[in-house]
């Protein structure tokens, strides 16, 4: 069973909501290569194969919010990682609504994780496929949203909006996640990274404290700093400033960050 509403009023999306789907993502795909138009948004209430980045598989659970954008921005493939950073950041601003005020605030750990108490509260996965001039042909941005229910037994330590206090269903979070994102996408477009780079950092885990990077032939630390104007990490070492795109990251002084987590600024994941 699906729904669509065109005239919605989230944020102009027209939403599409089934009760059961194999991804969002892949229906997402499905749709884009069918000639669905840029501003669809896809909700699953269960999802029977969800993904995750590095063919990771994403757990379902019921009561959660399941959802994908399909987008086409007319811009060049490099811009499009970004839109993880803003999809993060509207995940952020949409969790903090539904808090009650004695919760922990959402914070956003590098690349594109949200986190309640260094716990993992959502998974980002976009994918795409190129046109013939370079450009996004289109964008599936994808995302999960632990609102009623969150894994156990996971690798990395994760959490839901009702374990720390929320009464929000998912259709609740959804509407709210869809209007932040609208708010930033347009400013995006004009000016890409450069228009959600302040805000991430204002939530940014970490900032100014102590990061480890293990890359592929090489270990070193320093200080995390900052993002530069395509999302890498700047971690200021003794021997300058590094930039970093990929690799194994520590942030062993923030709370909850002690263990490994791997990061791409380029291949975001849920």
């Amino acid at each position: 069973m699906s729904m669509t509403a065109p005239e919605n009023g989230r944020a102009d999306f027209r939403l599409a909501i089934h009760d059961e789907l194999d991804s969002t993502n892949l229906e997402a795909r499905r749709r884009a290569e069918a000639g669905e138009p840029s501003g669809l948004a896809i909700q699953a209430r269960r999802q029977t194969a969800g993904r995750a980045r590095r063919g990771r598989f994403w757990v379902s659970q019921g009561g959660n919010l399941y959802l994908t954008l399909l987008l086409r921005p007319p811009v060049p493939l490099r811009q499009v990682a970004t839109l993880s950073f803003l999809t993060a950041l509207a995940a952020a601003e949409a969790a903090d609504a539904v808090l009650p005020p004695q919760a922990p605030r959402p914070g956003l750990k590098w690349p594109n994780d949200v986190l309640i108490d260094g716990r993992k509260l959502t998974g980002i996965l976009l994918e795409s496929d190129v046109a013939t001039d370079g450009s996004a042909e289109w964008v599936a941005v994808g995302i999960g949203i632990n609102v009623a229910d969150h894994p156990e037994a996971v690798e990395r330590p994760a959490t839901s909006l009702v374990a720390h206090g929320s009464t929000a269903d998912a259709d609740r979070v959804r509407d709210l996640f869809l209007d932040a994102f609208a708010r930033g996408y347009g400013g995006w477009l004009e000016n890409g990274f450069a228009a959600v780079r302040e805000q991430w950092l204002e939530r940014a885990v970490g900032r100014g404290e102590r990061v480890e990077i293990r890359l592929e032939n090489e270990q070193f630390s320093g200080v995390f700093s900052g993002l530069d104007s395509e999302g890498a990490l700047l971690v200021e070492t003794p021997a300058g400033m590094r930039s970093v795109s990929a690799g194994d990251v520590f942030f062993p002084q923030a709370t909850g960050m002690s263990q490994q987590d791997k990061g791409t600024a380029h291949a975001a994941g849920n």
